[in-house]
């Protein structure tokens, strides 16, 4: 797990670990970047399926609870069949759009 900072968005690129895995650190690692958006990037890993997706509900439901971004970037799943509750794109660039229009939409008070 590679853990960059860019501004107030954390980047978590996992690597080799499996999803269980990388879930089970996120949740230990999880006060270090509780305030700050996240994304996940799991463009590394082989084809996904909607249970490794699956894994990310319990933090991704909880922090953005908080009011925070959680945003996870891969190409390797159907987006039609990931649930609306999190949040899944295929590219860094789409993560740092959905990030930039989420804080718009908490300033404005949506």
């Amino acid at each position: 797990m590679i853990l960059d900072q860019n501004g107030n968005i954390s980047i978590i690129t996992q690597e080799k670990a499996t999803v269980i895995e990388l879930v089970k650190k996120l949740q230990t690692l999880y006060p270090k970047f509780k305030n700050n958006n996240i994304i996940v990037a799991l463009t590394t890993l082989k084809k996904l399926v909607l249970e490794d997706i699956i894994e990310f509900l319990e933090i991704s439901n909880n922090h953005r609870a908080t009011k925070h971004s959680f945003v996870i970037v891969t190409d390797k799943i159907d987006l039609n069949i990931v649930p609306d509750e999190v949040v899944v794109v295929p590219t860094m660039q789409e993560a740092y759009d959905i990030i930039e229009m989420e804080e718009m939409e908490r300033d404005l008070g949506f």
